[in-house]
């Protein structure tokens, strides 16, 4: 779907926002993590890196991505759903690091050291966290045991509190090519109320510096719907950020679930946004990125023009993994470090999710996994639909009939008769031979997605999910 998205946001009716504006998963793989499972452990995790070492892939195995989760910060900030340790004691990441390491040696005990990796991401928590020594030591490590792919992305999540020029010198020496700032909002009120102060001048100095530097690429990550944000505060947010011009940027909807996430029970709730202002910012967000000349990727996603992400859109080449939108085609993911997520052939899986069990673990010589899943041929067929509505904004029936030996009309005849309601709302246009996205229906692809979602139909609780907008 080719898309410009020009126009100004469509009229979104009470009706409207009650039939659409619930939890629903954002699709970064299907099934989703929520359906990953305890039977699914080590020894599971382990025959299937076996079977990638074997070469048991059609056309021999493809490059590698890793993720490598660095889970520590200095202080909380409240929105945070990740997987984090708060700390001011740096002396901490010694010992994660070791055993870090000796993760790493366990894959390449059964990979060898010449698996080709094309991307590389270090997440967290804040991976500005490590000093300098620290990360040169991990990423020296990441080198000697796998074979970086010229040209491959290589990623760090910056968190512009922790990070100075010179820093950002470091990094680019190491290998990084590629920084996301983690941003959320300029508003100083709104920056109080999820306890995350920074300057819009502090942000713009490193982003001119990573300029001179020479980074390929530089995300902005950004987040509508926290507490004291308004239609207007987040407008402004949005032309300072466009002022800035990263090639990329990141719109998440906030998830307010106190009851699963402890530091958000801190965030007042009746300084929360109404579901109104919410769809304000959202179109806001993307009408305001569009007229300054961002492609409009999908669901959260910008880039401008030239950027691969962009490039990938246009030319039907765009992925959707853990991280999000993506120019990497599918190919196995090694997640490394205290709650990672791995892809591994046909299967998923998470690290432990608590650095005594994780730790444990490692030095006993297993693999920390501690649940996944194996995937059917069902959900073979359901990813290969969702990915390309995520993606495409289309679904050809024949190439999914073709690759999956399947008859779409009749092997979901029930979703389809589903979509009939979303049609009728212009959201999705069904032809004889496909699905299409709406430019309407870009605001509420999810909701789409979801309806091929066989996992969400058995289980109707989705309080785990994030609202929709």
């Amino acid at each position: 779907m080719q898309s410009t998205l020009s126009e100004q946001p469509p009229v979104l009716t009470e009706a409207m926002l009650r039939r659409l504006d619930r939890p629903g998963p954002r699709y970064t793989s299907y099934p989703t993590a929520d359906r990953f499972v305890e039977a699914f452990g080590a020894h599971e995790y382990e025959q299937a890196l076996r079977q990638r070492g074997c070469g048991a892939v059609v056309g021999g195995a493809p490059a590698l991505s890793l993720y490598i989760h660095i889970p520590f910060c200095e202080s909380v900030c409240y929105y945070c759903a990740c997987n984090k340790v708060i700390t001011r004691h740096h002396e901490r990441a010694a010992e994660y690091l070791d055993v870090l390491r000796h993760e790493v040696k366990l894959h390449t005990d059964i990979l060898g050291t010449h698996q080709p990796v094309s991307q590389l991401h270090l997440g967290g928590g804040t991976p500005t966290f490590l000093s300098d020594d620290e990360l040169t030591s991990l990423m020296g490590g990441l080198k000697d045991s796998f074979k970086i792919a010229p040209g491959a992305e290589i990623s760090i999540e910056v968190d512009p509190r922790t990070a100075t020029a010179q820093r950002l010198e470091h990094l680019h020496r190491l290998g990084f090519n590629r920084l996301s700032f983690g941003v959320q909002d300029f508003d100083p009120e709104v920056q109080k109320a999820v306890h995350r102060i920074q300057s819009y001048e502090s942000v713009r100095d490193l982003m001119l510096a990573s300029r001179a530097i020479g980074y390929e690429s530089i995300n902005v990550d950004l987040i509508y719907g926290l507490p004291r944000q308004t239609p207007t505060s987040f407008a402004r947010t949005i032309a300072q950020v466009g002022e800035l011009r990263p090639d990329r940027i990141a719109l998440y909807a906030y998830a307010h679930l106190p009851s699963r996430f402890k530091p958000q029970r801190r965030i007042v709730a009746d300084q929360l946004p109404s579901p109104d202002d919410r769809v304000q910012m959202l179109g806001g967000g993307i009408s305001g990125f569009i007229a300054q000349g961002y492609t409009y990727i999908g669901m959260d996603h910008f880039a401008l023009p030239g950027d691969s992400l962009a490039a990938a859109k246009r030319q039907g080449r765009l992925h959707r993994n853990f991280q999000g939108y993506s120019t990497q085609p599918d190919c196995d993911l090694i997640g490394l470090g205290v709650s990672a997520i791995g892809r591994m052939g046909a299967t998923y899986s998470q690290n432990a999710k608590t650095l005594p069990e994780y730790y444990d673990a490692v030095r006993q010589g297993q693999f920390p996994i501690v649940r996944g899943l194996s995937v059917t041929r069902d959900d073979l067929v359901r990813r290969a639909v969702i990915m390309a509505l995520m993606c495409q904004g289309r679904v050809e029936f024949e190439s999914i009939e073709v690759a999956h030996l399947i008859r779409m009309r009749e092997y979901f005849r029930t979703e389809l008769e589903d979509l009939v309601e979303l049609q009728g709302m212009g959201l999705v246009e069904v032809e004889p031979a496909a699905i299409e996205v709406t430019p309407a229906g870009w605001y509420f692809v999810r909701a789409i997605a979801m309806v091929f979602d066989a996992h969400l139909r058995k289980d109707q609780v989705r309080e785990r999910f994030s609202r929709i907008i």
